[in-house]
């Protein structure tokens, strides 16, 4: 199989095409011929050597964590899929990613695509749908009513937790630089913020979650935007225990583990149109195509994801 590697930590000239063989499957695995794949940070951040402390992969290095394609084969223990499955995932962060024409992934970790979603778009929604959906849902408990605020609304996690956040009927505040106003009210938010004119911690208060996916700065003051009792989720960095003490506020941290059940409650979403993945550019399968699609994410100012058409 194609499948494009990193020999050693770098810039995107370490991007090689490579033939490999195709991977073998364990009795609770199935095999996907990926049909489509997509950029997320943490695929240039590894690249350039970020991570290698808390994933120490050996080369050579497949990058990519979302998939989308068709079954080919499964163990004897799978149940609850065959061959010829339409099937997304975000699968476990091995060294063998998904930057692949074939993957191995567990079983639980699958889910069945809705027949009228497209390879491209079941392959932008796994990592930051799931991470999204773990922060409003599992960690901050969201429930009709509540008032969210979320930055970098027009990303990739942004753009999927604003359509989640209103698929529960909740208020919804998004930053976003204005270029992206009309994206972000056209997945329904509420109220959007222009970080480069306004500050948020002047315009919303009394809200009952903040999702962060940036840290720092942003973290901290999101702190005094949130009531008593509200929660600040962040993906960026854990937040200050002292700061959600001071404010009277929870404060969870989320690194995302992959679930297939979860997933397939996305795909219900998508199937009821609450939820519909933001496509900003698709690139092809290559060497180059890669390059430049880690060049375009490297910006940080995609809208929603960068694809990666496989087949």
């Amino acid at each position: 199989m194609k499948a494009i590697v990193i020999d050693q930590y770098g810039g995107k000239e370490e991007l090689k095409e490579r033939e490999l063989d195709r991977p073998s499957i364990g009795e609770d695995e199935v095999l996907v011929e990926v049909y489509a794949t997509s950029i997320n940070p943490i695929d240039w951040k590894l690249r350039e050597g970020y991570l290698k402390e808390m994933l120490s992969f050996e080369f050579p290095i497949i990058l990519g964590w979302d998939a989308a394609g068709v079954v080919a084969e499964i163990g004897g223990n799978v149940k609850e899929f065959q061959v010829g499955d339409r099937v997304f995932v975000r699968p476990e962060l091995t060294r063998e990613g998904t930057y692949a024409e074939f993957i191995a992934t567990e079983e639980r970790l699958l889910a069945k695509m809705p027949d009228s979603m497209t390879y491209e778009e079941g392959a932008a929604m796994p990592l930051v749908g799931l991470t999204a959906w773990e922060c409003l849902v599992e960690v901050a408990g969201i429930k009709e009513g509540d008032k969210v605020l979320i930055h970098a609304g027009a990303g990739g996690v942004g753009t999927h937790a604003i359509q989640i956040a209103k698929s529960f009927g909740a208020y919804v505040a998004a930053t976003a630089s204005d270029k992206n106003l009309e994206l972000l009210q056209s997945l329904g938010a509420d109220q959007v913020i222009d970080y480069k004119s306004e500050a948020f911690e002047e315009v919303v208060k009394d809200f009952d979650i903040v999702l962060d996916p940036l840290g720092g700065d942003i973290q901290s003051k999101s702190f005094s935007v949130l009531k008593k009792g509200g929660t600040l989720v962040s993906i960026a960095e854990p937040p200050s225990e002292e700061e959600a003490e001071k404010f009277g506020v929870k404060a969870g941290y989320v690194f995302l583990q992959p679930d297939g059940k979860k997933l397939q409650k996305l795909a219900k979403l998508y199937e009821e149109g609450k939820l519909k993945p933001v496509i900003d550019e698709t690139f092809e399968f290559s060497a180059q195509g890669l390059k430049d699609a880690h060049a375009a994410s490297e910006t940080s100012h995609a809208q929603g994801k960068i694809v990666i058409k496989v087949k």
